[in-house]
């Protein structure tokens, strides 16, 4: 894999969100198959229907950043601003939706580095993946090999949070399952050699690169779905964030569901059967 080239940080002056404003689990098994679950806060000022709006275009997007140090009106990928330092780019190819959106079949090249302002290059993402859903309902993405099947699955669930008729934000729901279950040695040899990189440190640092990933939203999406009839002309700026302060305070939204969801994946026989079949229920 060739290095990444990656862009200059941007200067948003945002407050990014730490890890303990989501709850967070990691199961894994001997065979090295392997379950990660990742509950978030409430995204206040978001809404489901702007999240789905975003995964169906943000590969394709571009957006003009004003007053942005480093940048001086420069149209960039609006697969920046979902990150103020790891991202480097996300294209689609294949069959597409209307207008070059996403859609389930679709590829997905995705290139980034978790902390990349810790950690440099450590833990480079720079790999295709399919799209499996992309519905109002959520977003999921995986790698699966002729032979082989499912791989590695991301799956990702949103929905609104309404309480007596007042729009509270989003639920946001992400869970990955990774690695062949079975324990034969062309199974692990395909683990080893596929999904032997993520481990508990890459996903550690994973941790704090989706909590801040996701909690941007707040600081940058009403401001492009506000946007959504000119997509050829979008524009931030920092003045644009409306987000509440106090990220700091907040925690993950359900506990109660990250452990079921980890007891679940502690005890099923097949994590991707349990991932796909169970997922849309119990959340």
């Amino acid at each position: 894999m060739a290095e990444l080239v990656m862009p200059t940080a941007r200067a948003f002056g945002w407050d990014l969100k730490p890890t303990s404003s989501t709850h967070f689990a990691m199961e894994t098994r001997a065979s090295g198959q392997f379950a990660v679950i990742l509950n978030h806060s409430l995204l206040r000022g978001v809404t489901a229907e702007m999240i789905h709006w975003w995964f169906l275009h943000f590969p394709s997007l571009r957006v003009r950043l004003r007053d942005v140090p480093g940048y001086h009106e420069e149209f960039v990928p609006a697969y920046l601003l979902w990150h103020p330092t790891d991202h480097v780019s996300a294209t689609l190819s294949g069959v597409l939706g209307p207008g070059g959106t996403s859609r389930a079949g679709a590829k997905i090249h995705i290139q980034e580095a978790m902390q990349y302002d810790t950690y440099g290059l450590k833990y480079p993402v720079d790999t295709t993946l399919e799209v499996l859903y992309c519905e109002d309902d959520g977003w999921s993405m995986g790698l699966v090999l002729p032979l082989f099947g499912k791989v590695m699955v991301l799956s990702i669930r949103f929905k609104d949070v309404v309480d007596r008729g007042k729009h509270l934000g989003v639920h946001y729901h992400y869970e990955i399952v990774a690695g062949l279950g079975s324990r034969d040695p062309i199974s692990r040899f395909v683990n080893r050699k596929v999904t032997g990189h993520y481990t508990q440190e890459f996903f550690s640092a994973w941790h704090l690169h989706n909590a801040i990933e996701v909690g941007t939203f707040e600081n940058f999406l009403p401001a492009l779905y506000a946007q959504r009839s000119s997509p050829d002309t979008l524009t931030y700026a920092p003045e644009m964030n409306e987000a509440p302060s106090g990220v700091a305070r907040q925690t993950g939204y359900d506990p109660a569901l990250l452990e079921r969801r980890r007891e679940g994946y502690r005890n099923t026989k097949n994590a991707f059967a349990f991932q796909s079949a169970e997922a849309p229920a119990s959340f």
